[in-house]
């Protein structure tokens, strides 16, 4: 037996996950038995046609949303016990800061409520402002800043308890393609640098192909796993992979799951 699985522990365990809820309309099957495994360390993006199950998928992992049956382990315990030892920081479609907090008093919010001292706090808002390039805007207000350097600030606010995993939902989304190259870039270099593990939803097939170590391609709804898609670029890549072959071909492969709505059968 190989020992390459075993190289790396297990942070998302999920068996046979499905989560059905009532609206108005009936009950909606948003996820039907999924099961996925992501290892530390991983960049896994979640692709798939609005209203799939991907980021229902990502608010089960953080225990936003529990599932109707199923088992899931995340950080090597229960959802609900990984929330509570904030083992995730999450990253929502909008930054979501508060425009009556500069930057760094949006940024030290969690390590006020998580009780850090002052010193500590100002020690990493200093560290994770200058790692999002944002060194010398400590005192703006969110309405002085782009919508990308906003995200970059809500980026740094979900690193700075120090969390073994980052949860983004789509941040890029609402950006201009120029801007959002450029984010890509530089989260990239951020995943490197923190080695974090980062579960990422998007709807953009070059963005999903460029950022990720693992793609989870999923079905309308009711949400499946109808592939899981191995990217194994250089850690240094730049956008110029993008017109590459190999690129082309992993891009073409996340399409035809997309149009086809099974799995392949390679």
């Amino acid at each position: 037996m190989s020992a390459e699985p075993a190289s790396k522990r297990l942070v998302v365990e999920a068996k046979a996950i499905s989560l059905t809820f009532e609206t108005a309309d009936g009950r909606v099957e948003a996820l039907s038995n999924v099961d996925l495994q992501i290892a530390e360390g991983e960049f896994v993006s979640f692709i798939g046609p609005s209203g799939c199950g991907k980021t229902t998928m990502l608010r089960v992992i953080a225990d936003l949303q529990q599932p109707t049956s199923g088992t899931l382990l995340v950080n090597g315990m229960t959802a609900e016990n990984a929330r509570l030892a904030r083992s995730y920081g999450y990253v929502f479609q909008a930054p979501a800061l508060f425009p009556w907090r500069t930057i760094e008093k949006n940024l030290k919010l969690p390590l006020e409520i998580m009780g850090f001292s002052e010193n500590e706090q100002q020690i990493r808002a200093e560290r994770y402002l200058a790692m999002v390039n944002l060194k010398g805007f400590e005192r703006k207000f969110p309405w002085q800043l782009s919508g990308g350097m906003q995200q970059r600030v809500s980026i740094a606010r979900a690193l700075s308890f120090d969390p073994a995993m980052l949860l983004m939902d789509e941040p890029f989304g609402a950006l201009d393609e120029i801007v959002r190259d450029h984010l890509n870039e530089q989260l990239l270099q951020l995943w490197k640098s923190t080695e974090k593990t980062v579960l990422f939803v998007t709807h953009s097939i070059p963005e999903a192909v460029f950022l990720s170590t693992k793609i989870v391609v999923m079905s309308p709804r009711p949400g499946r796993i109808i592939d899981i898609i191995d990217c194994d670029f250089p850690a240094d890549r730049s956008l110029e992979i993008r017109e590459t072959p190999e690129f082309l071909k992993i891009a073409q492969r996340v399409r035809n799951g997309l149009r086809a709505g099974h799995s392949y059968d390679e």
